[in-house]
C-alpha cells in the first residue's frame, strides 16, 4: 500500500507539518478537554464577538485572550505621554497641517499649503496623519496616534506570523520582544516615516511565509504590493530585504520552477506598479505646477530617490546634506562604521538587548531543521527574518553616509520574530541535550549583554544590572536540565529566563515613555544611552559634543549640555551654520510660547534660534512674533519664509499660515533660486523673511541660493525686531 501527502493540505494546516513539527508550546496547566469540532455546515455560526474572543477552536481557551490583552497592553503603554512630545518632529508636523489644508499638498508632501517644497521623502507616511488632523483637528494626538496604532499593527503581524507556524507562546514571546524594545517604543510614538516602513516591512515578511506554505500566487502579490508602499514610505530602504525574501522564495516555495519564476515576476510587477504610479505622476507633472521636490538639487523625485536617499547613503556622497561618515571601521560625521556597530554605545541601547540571544537562536533553528524537505515552512520562517534581520544589521553596519540611532527600529520585527520562532521550537526539543544547552546559551547572551549595557549608564537603576545577570545565569543552569526535569520547573526556568531578558529593555522602554521627543534625532532610554561620536551627533539624543558656531541675533544661547557628561559645546561643527549649543538629557528646554507644542528641545532635539539654528529642531515663537505674522496673513500666499524647513515649520505649526521653507531641510537645496523669490516678492506673495543671521544653510556657503537670497534681503528691505528674533518685511524698502 502507498500514501500520498498532499502539499498544498499539509503546509495550509495551521500546526507545523514539517519534519521539525512538535507539540505546542504552552504553560503547564491542567490537562484541556479536547478541541470543539468545526460546526457541520447546517450549524449556526458563533457570534462574532464569541469567535473574536475564543480564537480558533484548536487554540488553548488562554490563546485568544491572551493576544488581545498583548495588542491592548500595547496601545496603553505607548499611548501613555504621548501628548509630551507636541508636535515631536515639527519638520513631518508641518507637512500633516499643509496636507489637511491642502490636497495637492497632502498628494506631493509639501511641507505648506501653498506648496513651495516637499519633504525630502514621498508622502505616503503622511497620509494617516494627514487624514487624522482633517477628521480630529491639528494637534500632538491626531499626529502621534495614527503612529501608536501602526506600532499595534506591527506587533500583531509578528505575533501571527510566529503563532501561525510555531504555538500561542512563542507568538507571544514575539509580540512581547517587539513591543519593548526600546527603540520601537520610541518611534511608534513619533511621526518620522519609520513607524509605516515597519509596519510594512513585517508585512510582507508575513506573506511571504504564507506564500510559503500553499505556493499561492496571491501572497508574494500581496508582498510586493507591501514593499512598494513602504518605498513610498522611506524610499530605498524598502528594498534592503529584497534579497533574502526573492531567494528563499525562490528555492523554498512548494511549486514548480517555472511557477515560482512566474509568481515573482508578478511580485515585481506588484511592486512596481503599487511604489511607482506616485513616481509616474510626479516625474510626468510639469515642474512649472508642483512643489519643487525637497532633498534634490535638480527638482526630481528620480535624483532624491538614488542620490540623497539612496546611494549617497551608503558611500557618504548624499550631495545637499551635511557630510557623510566614514566607512570601513572608520569614525565618520554619523559615527563608528564596522561589524559592531549594532552594539557599540550609539546603538546598542536601543536596539541590541536581545540581538545576541536571536543570533543563536536563528542558527539552532536552522540546525534544527538541516534534514527537512526543501519546502519546509518552519525553516523558511527562519530564512525569512532571519534573512531580513542579517540583511538589514549588514547594511546599517557599514552605511556612510547619514545614519541615525532611530534606523533600527527597522530591526525590530524581524529580531523579535526570530526569538519567538528559535524559543519555541527548541523549547519542544528541549529534551535533547543541544537543544537544552542552546536555549541555556540564548539566556546567558541576553543577561550577559544586558549587563553590560545597563553598566553603560551606570547610574541608572544600579541594581537592576545585577538582577539580570543573576538572574539570567540562574534561568541558564535551569534551561540545561529543562529535559529532565518535570514540565513545572522547567517552564518556571524559562519564565525566569524571559523576564531577566526582558527586564533591561522593558526599563529603558519604561524610560523612554516618561518623557517627550522632540527635533530630527531622537533617541530612546535614559541619559547616556545613546552617546554619538564625531560631527553631528556627539551627545545625548544624537546631538551635541561641539556646538555649531555662526549664529546670528536670533539665536538662542544653548549651553551646549550635547553629551552624557553635560559638556559645553566648543564650537567644532559646521562654519556658517548652526548656532547655539545642542542639549542632551539634562538641557533645560525652553518654556512654550505661541502655543507651539514640541517646538523646543525637550530630549535628543536642538534649543536652536529662530533661524538656521533651529535646523534640527526648529525655534521658540514668541507671542509677539506669532501676532506680527499672523497679521494680514491671509493677503499674502505665505506669510513668511525662512532659512531651513525646521525654521519655516516652527512658525507655520504656531500661526496656521504657510511659510515657505527656503533651501529645504537643510537649506541648501537650490530653491527658490534667487530670481524666482524676486519675483515672489514683487508679486506680493511672501510678507515677511525670519532672518537666521547666518546667511546660510548648513553648510554655511556664502554662494548658495539661500545665502543669496538672505543678502539681497538684508540690503533692500526694512528690519523688524520682535524681542529677540529679527524679521524682515518684503513690503517696505530699507530706508
Amino acid at each position: 500500500m502507498t500514501t500520498h501527502t498532499s502539499t498544498t493540505s499539509a503546509d495550509t494546516a495551521v500546526a507545523p507539518t514539517d519534519t521539525t513539527a512538535q507539540a505546542p508550546l504552552t504553560p503547564p496547566a491542567p490537562t484541556a478537554p479536547p478541541a470543539p469540532t468545526a460546526p457541520d455546515a447546517g450549524e449556526p455560526r458563533q457570534p462574532f464577538l464569541r469567535r473574536l474572543w475564543r480564537g480558533r477552536p484548536e487554540d488553548p481557551r488562554w490563546a485568544r485572550p491572551a493576544f488581545l490583552g498583548l495588542l491592548l497592553a500595547t496601545a496603553l503603554l505607548y499611548l501613555y505621554n504621548l501628548s509630551a512630545s507636541g508636535y515631536a518632529n515639527s519638520f513631518y508636523s508641518a507637512a500633516v497641517q499643509a496636507g489637511s489644508q491642502s490636497w495637492k499638498a497632502f498628494f506631493f508632501g509639501s511641507l505648506d499649503a501653498s506648496n513651495a517644497i516637499t519633504v525630502d521623502k514621498p508622502p505616503a507616511s503622511l497620509w494617516p496623519m494627514e487624514l487624522s488632523v482633517r477628521i480630529f483637528g491639528l494637534n500632538s494626538w491626531a499626529i502621534l496616534v495614527p503612529e501608536v496604532l501602526m506600532g499595534v499593527g506591527t506587533v500583531a503581524v509578528v505575533h501571527a506570523a510566529v503563532r501561525r507556524r510555531f504555538s500561542p507562546v512563542a507568538g507571544l514571546i514575539a509580540g512581547v520582544t517587539l513591543a519593548l524594545t526600546p527603540v520601537a517604543a520610541l518611534m511608534f510614538r513619533f511621526n518620522n516615516p519609520d513607524a509605516m516602513l515597519a509596519l510594512l516591512m513585517a508585512l510582507a515578511c508575513y506573506l511571504v511565509v504564507r506564500a510559503l506554505e500553499d505556493g499561492r500566487t496571491k501572497w508574494l502579490v500581496w508582498a510586493g504590493v507591501a514593499i512598494g508602499f513602504a518605498f513610498l514610505a522611506k524610499t530605498l530602504q524598502a528594498f534592503l530585504i529584497l534579497p533574502p525574501l526573492a531567494i528563499v522564495y525562490a528555492v523554498c516555495a512548494p511549486v514548480s520552477v517555472k511557477k515560482r519564476l512566474g509568481q515573482l515576476a508578478a511580485a515585481t510587477l506588484a511592486l512596481v506598479v503599487s511604489g511607482g504610479w506616485w513616481v509616474a505622476i510626479v516625474e510626468l507633472w510639469p515642474a512649472s505646477s508642483r512643489p519643487y521636490i525637497g532633498g534634490s538639487q535638480n527638482n526630481s523625485f528620480l535624483e532624491l530617490t538614488f542620490g540623497y536617499n539612496g546611494l549617497g547613503r551608503l558611500n557618504g556622497e548624499e550631495t545637499g546634506s551635511v557630510g557623510g561618515g566614514g566607512g570601513g571601521g572608520g569614525t565618520g560625521q554619523w559615527g563608528e562604521t564596522g561589524w559592531d556597530r549594532m552594539f557599540n554605545s550609539e546603538i546598542g541601547g536601543q536596539i541590541s538587548w536581545l540581538l545576541p540571544a536571536a543570533l543563536i537562536l536563528l542558527v539552532a533553528g536552522l540546525w534544527a531543521t538541516r534534514k527537512a524537505r526543501r519546502t519546509s515552512v518552519t525553516r523558511g520562517a527562519f530564512l525569512v527574518w532571519g534573512g531580513s534581520l542579517l540583511m538589514t544589521m549588514v547594511v546599517f553596519s557599514y552605511m556612510a553616509g547619514i545614519f541615525h540611532q532611530y534606523y533600527t527600529v527597522a530591526l525590530a520585527p524581524y529580531m523579535a520574530a526570530v526569538i519567538g520562532m528559535g524559543a519555541g521550537l527548541l523549547w519542544e526539543k528541549r529534551a535533547e541535550l543541544w537543544a537544552s544547552l542552546t536555549l541555556a546559551a540564548s539566556a546567558v547572551a541576553a543577561a550577559s549583554w544586558g549587563y553590560v549595557l545597563l553598566d553603560r549608564t551606570s547610574d541608572y537603576l544600579p541594581w537592576l544590572k545585577w538582577l539580570v545577570l543573576i538572574g539570567g545565569l540562574v534561568a541558564a543552569l535551569g534551561l540545561i536540565f529543562a529535559g529532565r526535569v518535570n514540565r513545572q520547573l522547567a517552564f518556571a526556568a524559562a519564565s525566569l529566563g524571559l523576564v531577566t531578558a526582558l527586564a533591561g529593555p522593558a526599563a529603558y522602554t519604561l524610560s523612554t515613555l516618561q518623557e517627550g521627543h522632540t527635533g530630527s534625532i531622537v533617541t530612546a532610554g535614559p541619559a547616556g544611552a545613546s552617546m554619538m561620536g564625531g560631527g553631528p551627533g556627539g551627545g545625548r539624543g544624537g546631538m551635541g559634543g561641539g556646538g555649531f558656531p555662526g549664529g546670528g541675533p536670533n539665536q538662542q544661547n544653548g549651553n551646549g549640555n550635547g553629551n552624557a557628561q553635560g559638556q559645553q559645546g566648543n564650537g567644532n561643527g559646521f562654519p556658517g551654520g548652526m548656532g547655539g549649543g545642542m542639549p542632551g538629557q539634562n538641557g533645560t528646554p525652553q518654556n512654550q510660547q505661541g502655543g507651539i507644542p514640541g517646538a523646543t528641545a525637550e530630549r535628543g532635539g536642538m534649543r536652536g534660534g529662530a533661524g538656521v539654528g533651529g535646523l534640527l529642531n526648529g525655534a521658540s515663537v514668541t507671542a509677539e512674533a506669532k501676532k506680527l505674522l499672523e497679521t494680514d496673513a491671509d493677503q499674502y500666499t505665505w506669510a513668511a519664509a525662512a532659512i531651513g524647513a525646521q525654521n519655516a515649520a516652527s512658525y507655520q505649526l504656531a500661526t496656521g499660515d504657510p511659510v515657505m521653507a527656503i533651501g529645504g531641510f537643510n537649506g541648501t537645496d537650490p530653491s527658490p533660486t534667487l530670481a524666482q523669490f524676486k519675483e515672489y516678492v514683487a508679486d506680493g506673495k511672501i510678507h515677511y523673511f525670519i532672518s537666521s543671521g547666518s546667511g546660510g544653510g548648513m553648510g554655511g556657503s556664502s554662494t548658495g541660493t539661500s545665502s543669496q537670497i538672505t543678502s539681497w534681503i538684508e540690503a533692500n528691505f526694512k528690519q523688524v525686531t520682535v524681542g529677540s528674533a529679527t524679521f524682515y518685511d518684503l513690503t517696505q524698502k530699507a530706508s
